[in-house]
């Protein structure tokens, strides 16, 4: 995985959460932005989304990620 797709999904993040992102380890931190890259992918609710606002999408599926990944 990219870099570049860390750091949209770390972008997409409010700032506490991507600061809490960003501290842990580099292989959790991709882990999460692939997840993130699935769901922005396989959600069709965010595809609307994206088409109105692309950065909304991002911030929306950025938040679905951690909101599984924490419980």
């Amino acid at each position: 995985m990219s870099t570049d797709q860390v750091e949209r999904f770390l972008a997409a993040l409010d700032p506490d959460h991507r600061e809490a992102v960003g501290a842990k380890p580099w292989d959790e931190q991709r882990q999460l932005a692939a997840a993130w890259g699935r769901e922005l992918e396989a959600d069709t609710e965010l595809d609307t989304l994206d088409e109105l606002s692309p950065a909304a999408a991002e911030e929306e599926a950025a938040r679905r990620v951690l909101d599984r990944e924490t419980g």
